[in-house]
C-alpha cells in the first residue's frame, strides 16, 4: 500500500520526463549517481553494447491477445564489460512476449563504474517498474528479474541484496520495494571466491584487489535468506566459461534457506547459448522455463 501511494505521488514527476511516450525509459532522469565525465560515447557493435553511462530500460509489450500481468526485467550478460543485448536481451523479451509477459531489457553500468553501480541500476529498475505497474498494466507482485552470465549475477544480486544500503541513492524511489518476486538465472556468475569464480566478471565489478568484505558481499550464494525469491536456474555441464558449480552453490543456498527453487543442468551446450537450436536437451530450456512460470501461476491472465 505504501509503495502504491508513493507511486501515485511520483507519477507527476515521472511524467515530466516523457517516460510514457517512449519505449526507452531513463533510469536516472534526475542524474546518474556517481556520473563520470570523459567516458566518451556508448559503443554498439554486433548486438553488444559497452561503455554505458546512461542506464535505461527498453519496454517490450506482451502479445496483444494474452497479456497476463507478469513482468520480467532482463539483464544481459557480458562479464560486466559489455552487454549481449540482442542474444540475451531482445531475444528473450520477444520469447516472453509470446507468453503474455511484459519485458524490460536493462542497459546497466559496468566496468567503467564498478560496484555498486550495477546493483543500483537493477534495483532502480525494479522500483520503477513496480511504481508504474498500473501504467504498464502489470501486477506489482509479479515482477521478476532474469539474467545471463554476469547478468545472472546481477539478477541474483537483486534477489539477495534488495535491501542493501549500497543499492540506494537517497532518491524518493528508494522507498519502493525493490525485491523481485522471482528469478530466472541463465548460466549465472554467482560466487566471487576463487574455487569457482569467473575471474573476468570479478575484476570488472570489484577491481583487481577487492576487500574480503566485498568478496563476501558479492558472493551472492552467501547472501541468500528466506526472503530470496523463488528461483529457476539453467546451466550446462559443458560450460567452459562460468563453472557449473556457480548454479549448484546458489541452488544449495536456496535449499538451505527453504526457498522454492528448480534447477536444470544439461549435459551439452556452451556458455552464452541463448536460444540456439542443436544443443541437445539444452535447447529445450525455454519450454522448461515456460512450465516453471506456468506452475507458479505467473502465466495466468488476470480475472476481470
Amino acid at each position: 500500500m505504501k509503495s502504491s501511494l508513493l507511486a501515485l505521488a511520483l507519477m507527476s514527476t515521472i511524467a515530466t520526463h516523457g517516460f510514457a511516450e517512449s519505449s526507452v525509459i531513463p533510469l536516472w532522469p534526475e542524474g546518474v549517481p556517481g556520473a563520470k565525465s570523459g567516458l566518451g560515447a556508448e559503443h554498439r557493435e554486433d548486438g553488444r553494447i559497452s561503455n554505458v553511462a546512461e542506464p535505461t530500460l527498453t519496454v517490450f509489450a506482451p502479445a496483444v491477445d494474452k497479456p497476463n500481468g507478469t513482468a520480467v526485467i532482463i539483464c544481459p550478460g557480458g562479464g560486466y564489460v559489455h552487454l549481449s543485448t540482442e542474444r540475451e536481451g531482445v531475444q528473450y523479451a520477444n520469447w516472453l512476449s509470446t507468453l503474455g509477459v511484459t519485458s524490460f531489457v536493462l542497459k546497466y553500468r559496468m566496468v567503467e563504474f564498478g560496484h555498486p553501480a550495477p546493483l543500483q541500476d537493477v534495483l532502480r529498475a525494479v522500483r520503477i517498474v513496480r511504481a508504474r505497474a498500473a501504467e504498464f498494466k502489470i501486477n506489482p507482485d509479479r515482477i521478476g528479474v532474469m539474467g545471463s552470465s554476469a547478468g545472472g549475477h546481477l539478477a541474483a544480486s537483486a534477489g539477495t541484496l534488495f535491501d542493501n544500503p549500497a543499492g540506494k541513492t537517497g532518491a524518493a524511489l528508494d522507498a519502493v520495494n525493490a525485491r523481485p518476486d522471482f528469478l530466472i538465472l541463465m548460466y549465472p556468475v554467482i560466487t566471487m571466491e576463487d574455487h569457482a569464480v569467473h575471474a573476468g566478471s570479478r575484476r570488472a565489478l570489484l577491481g583487481a584487489h577487492p576487500t574480503p568484505e566485498l568478496l563476501r558481499l558479492l558472493s551472492v550464494e552467501k547472501q541468500v535468506t528466506a526472503a530470496t525469491p523463488p528461483t529457476l536456474l539453467i546451466q550446462t555441464q559443458e560450460d567452459q566459461t562460468v563453472p557449473v558449480e556457480n548454479s549448484i552453490l546458489f541452488f544449495q543456498a536456496l535449499t538451505q534457506a527453504h526457498v522454492p527453487a528448480e534447477m536444470y543442468l544439461f549435459e551439452h551446450g556452451s556458455h552464452g547459448m541463448g536460444m540456439r537450436a542443436g544443443l541437445g536437451t539444452a535447447s529445450d530450456w525455454p519450454r522448461r522455463a515456460e512450465e516453471w512460470l506456468r506452475a507458479r501461476g505467473l502465466l495466468t491472465a488476470p480475472v476481470h
